[in-house]
């Protein structure tokens, strides 16, 4: 299969990539993954998107187009991959239905995690990390530490992230709806949108989605 992941910062999209790719026997392909193979590889592609970056300036969408493309014509993804986090805006997306005509294939299905926005707000405002090892998440209300602020397996002590304050987040889902969310409205005119609830427990939301994905192939 041929699937799209899409859904806001905090639907968990990371976490059932992998299950979904695993359960699947695709390869999950995410933005960030690419972005840092081609740099630690020192990829021309890399090369590019590190100058961007250390500019503070956007990866251009053809940057971030050209290594999907690389990525997607590897052995591994020949009958089928996992998107997660590309196509970002309807432009990637264009593109993307671009180079799967020129290869003859289509996608099977966009899959689409629904999360309530306060929902949102409140799984990743809730995250604390530890400082000694930010292998170390907890979270206040799902995953609290036995004591308030240290970390139960090191005992450092445990911070939220700049980019975890709530005014930080909606910022991040004012840029969802504005640039990715209308991906959904583009695909959903090719009838290919699968939307699920991604709420409740992490194996929950997987069951759903593969019963979608088996409904949506059959």
């Amino acid at each position: 299969m041929r699937i799209v992941l899409v859904g806001p910062p905090g639907a968990g999209k990371g976490t059932q990539a992998a299950y979904l790719a695993k359960n699947l026997s695709i390869p999950h392909i995410s933005t960030g993954d690419l972005f840092r193979a081609n740099i630690s590889q020192g990829t021309d592609l890399g090369k590019q998107a590190r100058a961007y970056m250390d500019a503070g300036r956007l990866v251009p969408d053809e940057v971030t187009i050209a290594m999907a493309k690389d990525r997607m014509s590897q052995p591994d993804a020949v009958n089928g991959f996992l998107l997660d986090g590309f196509p970002r805006n309807v432009g990637q997306a264009e593109a993307l239905d671009a180079m799967l005509k020129d290869e003859g294939v289509k996608l099977d299905a966009v899959l689409d995690l629904e999360v309530p926005e306060d929902e949102v707000v409140k799984r990743i405002a809730g995250r604390r990390i530890c400082r000694n090892d930010s292998a170390h998440v907890f979270h206040v209300t799902y995953n609290p530490p036995k004591a308030e602020g240290v970390c139960d397996t090191c005992g450092g002590e445990l911070y939220q992230r700049d980019d975890d304050s709530e005014e930080t987040v909606r910022t991040r889902l004012e840029v969802y709806h504005t640039q990715t969310e209308p991906i959904i409205d583009y695909y959903r005119a090719q009838n290919l949108v699968v939307t699920i609830s991604a709420l409740g427990k992490v194996t929950e939301v997987t069951e759903r989605a593969m019963e979608a994905l088996g409904s949506e192939k059959a």
